[in-house]
């Protein structure tokens, strides 16, 4: 079988050819797999998933020279084109030849399939080239290359072998600076510099060196200063080498000749703006202006906006000295108003050697109009299919505000709510909100010594309205929101809600027991046991759902009216357990928060695959609310909660973590890691969290062995519906990797669960009672599946429950791992 495979891999391999099968490289006498220097190899071996080269077998198996195997087939022989197109057209065989099991296969076998990888010596040299090129660049100037390829029958193995010597280390550094101010410049920022004695050559050192120059002077009034400009002379001749960093004067042709002149030192003598309010054949004829200290504003129509408006997101002064950043900082904010398309700034050197500054903005339509639709998938919803239109008014008080009005609706299939009518979309939603949005901290007083304006800060308010039906309960939420967000520094953030208030009121309380089937099981059976009370009971002689039975049955049995029920026993505790569940979850929640959020992540671009990220949040309810209802005096209900406008609200302290890893193993491989810990204790006029704020385990983003809301809380097992506890520990990792063409795979594990902790409940094994309670975490493993469309990836993970802390000791462990009882989550993009 070896043998066969063996044959078939050099299947297209030229006769007088061999298989590279292996790269073997070799520094210093020690083995090297580092991927940052065996990727300088030119020439890798087909890639193989477990040591099978999986990607070359597909490629093996196209045949070539499709339309001449399909002539000799049918064209060739008459007999059998005959009898062919006795059953088909001579049209339709004539297309056979291109069909997909003649043609199409093998194109898309060989698209993707991986050629076989045939031994170039030319590759070979270049790869020489690049290893020594590598080390020279990190100081070794005397690197010796060589190589030797071992060949064993159709196949070939190269070994590589560097030899570096010793590096060459940085002596004295002077420098030779031809125009004074950039010499009193370099003074300045000299202390800062990446070239110093003593240190190994690196010539990424002064590749960085040479841009951070650069970008200092440009920052600091050289506006005709170039990269090109500064020139490092190293002697590589010794161990110690001496390093002179020249700055040349600019060079500015005049006629034909080239001269040399020295930079200046450049400030800005005035700031133009020009708003564009339509097209204009004379751009200089000017309707409308308004001038301030700093800032002269023109416009070709009626001026729309209040000066202020855009000269708040100008970085640019009068006066100032020319600044690189300042023209990204005032491109970057005047894009952020979302009110001009691209802004354009031009610099031009006046008479007195000064720069005049000129803005172009050319302003967007005052009214948009948008609407999408897309399909969705959820941990509640096994397919959505939804809906948004808005309309956007932008400028609506001239500052720069934008007013948009939404509408949005989805409608849904979810297996996790009963629908006695079996219909496919059971889940329903609509929804309008409003939203304002402000290009600065909408504030009565001012707050630019706080948050200045280069964090560019932005606030909103908003308001909404949504109504869920057959969703749980058939939910209305009213929603109210005032945010402010800002961005101290690159690739950070924070969020601040001021007010985030939530009304959520359950509108169809009688189908409790309807979508938490589970507690009407529960209390059915025990009915059986307790029950004397045939009113309860339908014609079937289970408790009746919707007409009382259920309920009345609950409270006949907690006020004692059932002599052989036991109040000190587990019966009467479970079914107090499901009345407390039913009167949590159907009462109407009035959230009224506050909460902080920070995210910070080390993303260069989108293309980084090796990052970090971290989020936090904490969040505050009900304090508000407390000292109102104290100053109007609210009288206590007899269980000691107040309310405001005849509602109870919640009160609770609320904080999450979340950090994820990811680790780049170049080759389309990497390992991926998050973290994630809630938790939120309810105090003053709560014994519990509002099931919104509350946390769940399992699903397509979270522990992938167990459906959404199946998990926990700790080792009770999942025996409700939806279960949900107020705290929550969650570890991913997967290992990504490539299969062939765009289609990836993972092998993954999450460990996790929830708790409650601090609240109403009193079962032991859902409570979080301290380290001991970490024996609950469940794990669950896997393997998944990613195709990529690049605009978005299909993902479909496999899970299995590796541990599961709900079953007894014995069977905590592998006893699950089986087809029949794994979990298919179906999502899009990655899970983290």
């Amino acid at each position: 079988m070896a043998l066969i495979s063996a044959c078939n891999v050099v299947k297209k391999v030229p006769t007088n050819k061999s298989l590279l099968t292996k790269n073997k490289l070799e520094i210093n006498g020690k083995n090297i797999n580092d991927e940052n220097l065996t990727s300088l190899i030119v020439q890798q071996p087909n890639s193989s998933i477990l040591g099978f080269k999986l990607r070359l077998h597909l490629y093996n198996l196209a045949k070539e020279n499709t339309d001449s195997l399909f002539k000799a087939k049918y064209i060739n022989n008459p007999k059998k084109y005959y009898h062919q197109s006795k059953w088909l057209s001579k049209k339709q065989v004539d297309r056979l030849g291109k069909s997909f099991w003649y043609s199409g296969i093998h194109t898309f076998l060989k698209k993707t399939g991986e050629p076989p990888v045939v031994l170039d010596t030319a590759k070979i040299k270049r790869s020489i080239k690049q290893l020594k090129a590598y080390h020279f660049n990190e100081g070794y100037f005397n690197t010796k290359t060589q190589y030797k390829v071992n060949y064993k029958n159709r196949f070939s193995e190269v070994d590589y072998k560097v030899t570096t010597g010793e590096p060459t280390f940085l002596d004295t550094v002077s420098r030779n600076i031809e125009t004074p101010a950039i010499d009193s410049l370099y003074q300045l920022t000299q202390s800062k510099s990446l070239i110093k004695a003593g240190e190994q050559y690196k010539t990424l050192n002064f590749d960085t060196e040479r841009a951070r120059l650069t970008s200092y002077f440009k920052n600091h009034g050289v506006y005709y200063f170039q990269q090109e400009n500064i020139d490092f002379v190293i002697d590589t001749t010794t161990k110690k080498a001496p390093v002179r960093i020249n700055i040349y004067d600019r060079e500015v042709k005049e006629g034909d000749s080239i001269k040399k002149k020295p930079h200046q030192i450049y400030r800005i003598s005035e700031v133009n703006i020009y708003t564009i309010e339509k097209e204009a054949k004379n751009q200089k004829t000017f309707a409308d202006s308004a001038i301030t200290r700093r800032y002269n504003i023109y416009s070709n129509s009626k001026l729309r906006y209040r000066p202020r408006a855009i000269t708040s997101a100008v970085f640019i002064q009068k006066d100032s000295l020319y600044s690189e950043e300042a023209k990204s900082l005032t491109l970057r904010s005047l894009s952020n108003l979302n009110i001009f398309y691209y802004p354009n700034i031009e610099y031009k050197e006046d008479s007195i050697g000064k720069l005049k500054v000129n803005i172009f903005l050319k302003s967007k339509d005052k009214f948009s109009f948008k609407a999408n639709a897309d399909f969705t998938h959820s941990n509640i919803q096994q397919f959505g299919i939804s809906g948004s239109t808005s309309v956007s008014m932008r400028n609506i008080f001239r500052g720069a505000e934008i007013l948009e009005i939404g509408l949005r609706g989805n409608i849904g299939s979810s297996k996790q709510f009963s629908n006695p009518e079996d219909s496919f979309f059971n889940v329903t939603e609509i929804g309008a909100d409003l939203r304002l949005s402000f290009p600065r901290l909408f504030l009565p007083f001012k707050t630019t010594r706080i948050i200045p304006k280069r964090m560019f800060p932005t606030s909103y308010i908003s308001a909404g309205f949504a109504r869920q039906q057959n969703i749980g309960l058939d939910k209305e939420n009213f929603t109210s929101i005032i945010n402010y967000s800002w961005t101290p520094k690159k690739n950070t953030n924070f969020k601040f809600d001021l007010i985030n208030v939530q009304y959520v009121k359950n509108v169809n309380v009688e189908n409790y027991f309807n979508v938490y089937n589970s507690s009407y099981t529960r209390l059915n059976e025990l009915a059986h046991i307790y029950n004397t009370i045939p009113l309860f009971y339908d014609e079937f002689g289970n408790l009746t759902k919707e007409a009382g039975g259920a309920d009345g049955f609950m409270y006949s049995a907690l006020n004692n009216q059932f002599p052989t029920l036991d109040p000190l026993g587990s019966d009467y505790r479970t079914i107090q357990g499901i009345k407390e569940r039913k009167d949590r979850l159907t009462e109407n929640n009035l959230i009224f928060a506050s909460n902080l959020s920070y995210y910070r992540d080390s993303k260069t671009d989108f293309l980084d695959r090796q990052f970090y990220s971290f989020r936090g949040k904490v969040e505050s309810a009900g304090n508000f609310l407390s000292l109102l209802s104290g100053v109007t005096k609210q009288k206590e209900n007899p269980d000691g909660t107040k309310e405001i406008f005849g509602l109870q609200y919640s009160q609770y302290i609320k904080s999450e973590f979340e950090f994820i890893k990811h680790w780049d193993l170049k080759n389309n491989k990497i390992i991926a890691f998050r973290s994630f810990f809630g938790i939120a204790i309810p105090y003053g006029n709560s014994t519990s969290i509002p099931f919104s704020r509350s946390y769940f385990a399992g699903g397509t983003n979270d522990n992938r062995a167990w459906e959404s809301y199946s998990l926990g809380p700790g080792s009770s097992g999942g025996l409700n519906d939806f279960n949900e506890a107020n705290m929550k520990i969650a570890l991913n990792a997967e290992y990504r990797f490539n299969f062939f063409g765009d289609l990836n795979g993972a092998l993954f594990a999450d460990c996790g669960n929830i708790w409650n902790v601090s609240d109403s409940e009193t079962e032991e094994t859902k409570i979080f009672s301290g380290l001991k309670s970490l024996e609950s975490l469940a794990l669950g493993s896997g393997i998944g599946f990613r195709y990529d469309f690049n605009f978005f990836l299909i993902r479909l993970d496999l899970g299995f429950k590796t541990y599961n802390p709900a079953q007894s000791e014995s069977q905590k462990w592998f006893k699950e791992m089986r087809f029949d009882k794994s979990v298919l989550n179906i999502g899009i993009n990655y899970p983290f």
